[in-house]
């Protein structure tokens, strides 16, 4: 199906099923342990063997030498595989280090050896008999120190760090220098790790020459295709099989080295092996967010009207690697005729950096949002109102390209409203409760709308029942349960008829789970594909397509009702199709947007924090399911108080690593971390983005989120943090004072 002109109305319309807040239709599965994730496929092929990855440990050099002979003495263990005898394979480069390192060394925990054994326990032991000798050579490990006044010129390259991306509109330096108000200033975001729940995990299986993968991957199709490069096969000779996995926020989108080593063990040792990463390995031999050092300077009339944008960033990756595009939302945002965005990229020898939720939005909003704060302050001004005065209704750079829907105004009038900002005080650090300063802040959230092609397949079954397949996963987002909406709101059958079977590469190519685009042009590919069932029942019932009514497991019109299991009887029928988009992603900018609001409490003599209320209003196109959307956005708002408050990968600057790297040293939110947290979406379907009129809403609950905790710490104290994560040594001797407790 070609989708190159707006939507009119279709059944999705109807929304007996679709829009209605559903219960996850797998949630008993993993709520009783019967959803079985990548390293719980015990029985699906026999006599499986274990793999267990060990680790660089130097960040840059050479192996000089490894000594495995303790390691093969050692009962039960079968192989150990290095870059000496693991076999022909093609790596990716641009950019992706050596799954399997050798002898040189890319950055710390790079593969180096996997052991593989009849037991678990056979291969950690034998991991551990390794005597690995290493060549250490020096490397950088973090970003430049800019002194006051030096930042780079956005096409200016200096020595380990590269330009980019620039972009200019108008005359910037013209405009900020002739702005009545003004401000310039700096921030800094953290390192920051996925830290899903399921680490990745692989088991790998050759038959005849033919690859199979049980894996835990967000991207099936781009797994299969990458796997048939790397082992020089056809991709049709490669099998990916995902059904259920266990979060993943960017870090599943590649394949890791668990996939790839255990396919090279499984080749060497002719059967089946079992990979998982430990959570050190997670952290430092697969991909993170990179930390960024980010300059704001803004130019406004006295009414608020900013005259002069500029936002300039730098992130850090290995070389050929691609950089943080933090400076992307501040090109679309807001309005403003005097523009300038450019991004460079520090050329480091860390682990590499990769996509996580809400890439570029997410660090970059820290830093605007809470720049647009300070504006605000420095023009007397509320923030909700210098917003609204700044709003655009298209790209700033190009007037002629209207936002297909934009309601960002609606999103923060709503949330003031019923937030009720009103009550915040405009003074900072003078609203207490007891030894409590509390205070309230916001920021607008935005987050590009992608559209992708995505393709499925839907069975009418004998008894009328329907199964779906696509390769699309469920990374705990309710893929599983939106399917089956739309299955049964296109033919009329009820949801607990539609079965739906996903994560495999058997199944039509879908556009798979990440960077927010999942929900929409996953259910956009099945709306096509249940568009062709209707058009084959019609054909067969020879009846008009424009009269047919599908409900209750029937079909009517022309007079007629016919129970889809009456059509059927004999044999199944099946359809599939793929959506395809044409240019209204270019003739109209699509994004989502939000307005989120914070009330935070400071200890004044700790500088304790503790969040009290969150709200997030978000504009987001249709709803396909409002609770599991709410899940998404709640979820989102969590991860943002990780990244406003605790969460950084700490570097060890000298040998190139980083430290904290297990859950007991990086630290995520908790329930006991977590205040009363709303979710309100509004109602604007949007006809330009697919059949559906949906958009995706998984990350733009994360994208502001930062700036606003930011926002409403500076109101309960007076103290301005810039630099992420805020902790409360930064606000500890510059706290209000506060009279003693009386006797």
């Amino acid at each position: 199906m070609k989708f190159d002109r707006p939507a009119e109305r279709n059944p999705i319309d109807d929304q007996t099923v679709v829009g209605q807040p559903t219960s996850r239709i797998d949630g008993a599965l993993k709520t009783t342990g019967q959803a079985r994730y990548a390293y719980e496929q015990h029985d699906v092929v026999p006599d499986q063997t274990y793999g267990y990855l060990v680790g660089a440990g130097i960040a840059r050099g050479r192996i000089r030498a490894i000594d495995s002979r303790a390691a093969r003495d050692l009962p039960g263990v079968i192989e150990v595989i290095t870059w000496e005898n693991a076999g022909d394979v093609t790596y990716p480069g641009g950019g992706t280090p050596d799954y399997l390192a050798g002898p040189e060394i890319q950055h710390y925990h790079q593969a180096v050896a996997l052991v593989v054994a009849e037991s678990f326990e056979a291969a950690r032991d034998g991991a551990f008999l390794l005597e690995i000798s290493y060549d250490r050579a020096p490397g950088r490990y973090a970003l430049p120190s800019l002194a006051e006044g030096d930042w780079p010129a956005p096409d200016e390259a200096r020595e380990g760090l590269e330009p980019v991306d620039s972009d200019t509109v108008g005359d910037f330096e013209a405009a900020f220098a002739a702005a009545p108000v003004r401000i310039e200033q700096r921030y800094q975001t953290s390192h920051e790790s996925h830290a899903m729940m399921e680490p990745h995990a692989t088991i790998a299986h050759w038959a005849d020459g033919r690859l199979t993968l049980w894996t835990a991957t967000q991207m099936v199709g781009w797994a299969q295709r990458s796997l048939a490069r790397l082992f020089g096969i056809e991709k049709s000779d490669v099998r990916v099989i995902a059904p259920y996995v266990g979060g993943g926020f960017g870090a599943k989108l590649a394949i890791q080295s668990d996939a790839v080593l255990a396919a090279m063990a499984a080749r060497k040792v002719g059967r089946p092996v079992k990979v998982a990463l430990t959570r050190p390995m997670v952290m430092n031999n697969t991909t993170h967010r990179s930390a960024t050092l980010q300059r704001v300077r803004l130019g406004a009339e006295r009414d608020g009207r900013l005259t002069a944008i500029a936002h300039q960033g730098i992130s850090g990756n290995l070389a050929e690697g691609r950089h943080e595009p933090a400076v992307s939302q501040t090109k679309l945002l807001y309005a403003g005729a005097n523009r300038l965005t450019a991004m460079h990229m520090a050329i480091l020898d860390l682990p590499k950096a990769s996509d996580m939720r809400a890439p570029g939005e997410a660090p970059g909003l820290m830093a605007l949002e809470v720049a647009m704060d300070e504006l605000a302050e420095a023009l007397g001004m509320d923030p909700v109102e210098l917003r609204i005065r700044n709003d655009t209704q298209s790209d700033p750079a190009d007037p002629e390209r209207p936002f297909s829907e934009r309601h960002l105004v609606e999103c923060l009038r709503t949330g003031a409203e019923r937030f009720g900002w009103s009550e915040r005080s405009t003074t900072p650090g003078t609203r207490r409760d007891g030894d409590w300063l509390l205070g309230m802040g916001m920021a607008a959230g935005y987050r590009d709308n992608l559209v992708r092609q995505s393709a499925a397949r839907i069975r009418l079954e004998q008894d009328g029942s329907l199964t779906v397949e696509t390769d699309m996963t469920d990374i705990g987002t309710g893929s599983y349960t939106i399917l089956a909406q739309t299955a049964a709101e296109m033919l009329g059958v009820p949801l607990g008829r539609v079965a739906v079977r996903l994560g495999d590469s058997d199944f039509p190519l879908s556009v798979g789970s990440g960077g927010q685009w999942g929900a929409n042009n996953a259910t956009a590919g099945l709306y096509a594909a249940c568009v062709r069932l209707r058009a084959m029942i019609c054909e067969m019932l020879q009846m008009p397509e424009a009269e047919a009514q599908f409900a209750d497991g029937a079909v009517t019109g022309a007079g007629r009702r016919v129970e889809l299991a009456e059509l059927v009887r004999d044999e199944a029928i099946s359809a599939e199709d793929r959506i395809e988009y044409g240019d209204l992603d270019e003739t109209h900018q699509q994004a989502t947007f939000a307005a989120h609001f914070v009330e935070a409490a400071v200890n004044a003599w700790t500088g304790e924090v503790r969040l009290r209320r969150m709200l997030s209003v978000c504009d987001a196109g249709r709803i396909l399911n409002p609770k599991t959307a709410r899940s998404q956005v709640i979820g989102s708002m969590t991860m943002g108080i990780g990244s406003a408050l605790m969460e950084e990968l700490a570097v060890d600057a000298g040998a190139g690593f980083f430290v904290n790297h297990d859950l007991a040293g990086y630290e995520v939110p908790v329930h006991a971390d977590l205040p009363e947290q709303e979710v309100i979406f509004l109602d604007h379907p949007d006809a330009f983005s697919s059949p559906m009129k949906a958009k995706g809403v998984g990350e733009l609950g994360l994208c502001g989120v930062g700036a606003a905790i930011a926002n409403a710490l500076y109101n309960a104290t007076g103290i301005r943090l810039r630099e992420y994560p805020l902790t409360l040594d930064g606000m500890l001797e510059r706290l209000p004072p506060l009279a003693p407790p009386g006797p």
